[in-house]
């Protein structure tokens, strides 16, 4: 291979787009994790103050901390996926680039072989 050809970069930045998709995923289960806690947080703070269930102050103040701690979370990932996604657009547009800069040749242009 010549130091013009690009098929090692093109794998470099295939193993970095995986890379990047294992990220984007983990930052949609927490993104989900979050929500849910925004929600359950939220039941309980409501259980609370009707006084459904008997719960003290510690249940409330836990459930103010379990949205406040949900919605912390949530910014954050939902802003690390925006940039991760735009990273994997990125690589992907790079690769896309390196590909199209390869003379590939169709394969009914190779001579048959003699069976």
């Amino acid at each position: 291979m010549t130091e013009d050809d690009p098929t090692d970069e093109i794998a470099d930045i295939e193993d970095r787009i995986e890379r990047l998709a294992e990220i984007a995923e983990r930052c949609r289960k927490y993104i989900l994790a979050s929500k849910i806690a925004i929600g359950s947080g939220a039941v309980l703070l409501l259980a609370t103050i009707l006084g459904l269930f008997g719960f003290g102050q510690t249940a409330a103040i836990g459930s103010i901390a379990l949205v406040l701690g949900g919605i912390v979370s949530l910014g954050s990932n939902i802003s690390t996926l925006r940039q991760t996604d735009d990273a994997i657009g990125a690589a992907e547009a790079r690769r896309s680039a390196l590909i199209g800069s390869i003379d590939l040749r169709v394969v009914a242009d190779t001579p048959m072989k003699l069976v």
